[in-house]
């Protein structure tokens, strides 16, 4: 099982997408500060997760939503709970 995600910073908003297949463990990797680039946005929340079944999946809308990087289309996945992302 295959996840992608969004986080939010708690410090300042921000969001961060990602994918694993670990979701607990990444999470904490984040918060503890082992991923460098995030370590000015700790703590860390998840507010969006969805389960895939293989990791291609799971990277290929993890690839859509970062080349997006539209915060108005994030927090309305976030806020629907749902990756539809158009029309």
């Amino acid at each position: 099982m295959y996840f992608v995600y969004i986080l939010q910073s708690e410090k300042n908003g921000k969001y961060y997408i990602g994918s694993t297949s670990n979701l607990e463990r990444r999470i904490l990797e984040h918060n503890s500060g082992k991923t460098r680039s995030l370590k000015y946005l700790i703590p860390l929340k998840v507010v969006f997760k969805k389960k895939f079944e293989t990791i291609n999946e799971a990277i290929k809308i993890e690839r859509k939503l970062k080349i997006m990087k539209n915060r108005s289309i994030i927090e309305q996945i976030v806020k629907d709970q749902n990756l539809k992302m158009g029309p």
